[in-house]
């Protein structure tokens, strides 16, 4: 019963955090054709944001309560956006002096990511 709660409370975080991307997806123009994504972008920065506000939070005197944490960052932005979780574990790696891991792990999964979806849009491609 332990793992229910943390369950239950990262799929409802998730679950608005989807609708939400939707929602936006709706409002501003996804960049189809040859447009910029103005929904991805926005939706990746605004993540970023209220990740960075939530880990702030979390690592004050006092902190923020695990469940919430798991709420809205694990739930809500990670349904939002995994870009948001990217970024921060680069951030955290710069404020802990970890710079060459920063960089690797920056430009790796930039890179590898970028290759990974040209791979599979090949393969799925295929005959």
């Amino acid at each position: 019963m332990k793992i229910f709660l943390p369950i239950l409370l990262v799929g409802c975080g998730g679950f608005f955090g989807s609708a939400a991307r939707f929602l936006v997806s709706k409002i501003l123009p996804t960049g189809g054709g040859a447009g910029f994504p103005w929904a991805t972008f926005a939706v990746n920065v605004a993540g970023c944001f209220l990740l960075g506000l939530v880990a702030g939070a979390a690592g004050r005197a006092g902190g923020l309560d695990p469940r919430l944490r798991l709420l809205l960052a694990t739930g809500f932005c990670g349904g939002f956006t995994t870009f948001s979780t990217f970024m921060d574990e680069n951030a955290a790696l710069l404020r802990s002096g970890h710079a060459p891991v920063l960089a690797l792990y920056l430009a790796a999964s930039l890179v590898l990511g970028f290759a990974a979806v040209l791979a599979g849009h090949w393969l799925a491609s295929r005959p």
